[in-house]
């Protein structure tokens, strides 16, 4: 199955269409422009770099990125197979967490071993990709619905707990108290988000100036 991804064009008509149906982003998408995502096929180190930046900010994830990075000589990012050739301890040079640092050796193993396979994940649905990358340590629905949307491209992914997402909307919808998943998934059927509700929330960040977070 083919599914619609970002490209200039569908995030123009996702822009149009979004404009039609909800009036409160109507005027953000009118400020903001065309939706800037990118979509690309480095799934594997998309993952690997997405344990490496949970919790922390842009500043110190780059920095422990560039270390990790250097610890493989002579390689632009670690194989499956180098990573593994290191312990915790090897890879916590870094400045890895333990815990991180052993999430990165499963996503090694989970790809050598076949249990996740990056060159069919184009032709699953949303879902069906979620179920292969949670079986990964340390990948939860966010990781995945933040994979679908800036590394895939997937136009129809509601991150609904993100918190960035859930301060934007009560923000934006004028809302007393925080919005629960519910809440969310209310206000995007309300408005007719569907099919993009990747990029509904997109320019909810932006109303914000803020980038996806936990």
């Amino acid at each position: 199955m083919v599914f619609e991804v970002a490209t200039p064009k569908t995030l123009s008509l996702a822009a149009k269409h979004l404009s039609s149906y909800d009036p409160v982003l109507a005027p953000i998408i009118e400020a903001a422009g065309i939706a800037t995502i990118t979509p690309h096929k480095n799934y594997y180190q998309e993952l690997v770099e997405s344990i490496i930046s949970q919790q922390l900010s842009v500043k110190a994830a780059a920095t422990i990125l560039k270390r990790f990075v250097g610890l493989f000589r002579g390689s632009d990012f670690p194989t499956p197979d180098q990573i593994l050739e290191k312990d915790i301890d090897g890879l916590r040079t870094a400045g890895l967490s333990r815990q991180k640092a052993s999430y990165i050796q499963d996503i090694a193993r989970k790809v050598l071993d076949g249990t996740v396979r990056f060159n069919h994940l184009d032709s699953l649905s949303n879902d069906a990709v979620t179920a292969e990358l949670i079986q990964i340590k340390g990948v939860g629905s966010w990781t995945v619905h933040m994979f679908l949307i800036f590394c895939m491209g997937r136009l129809d992914v509601l991150p609904s707990g993100d918190l960035g997402i859930k301060n934007g909307i009560q923000r934006l919808y004028g809302m007393a108290n925080v919005p629960t998943i519910g809440d969310i998934e209310r206000i995007a059927g309300d408005n007719n988000w569907h099919p993009y509700e990747s990029i509904a929330s997109w320019y909810v960040w932006h109303s914000i100036d803020s980038k996806p977070a936990l």
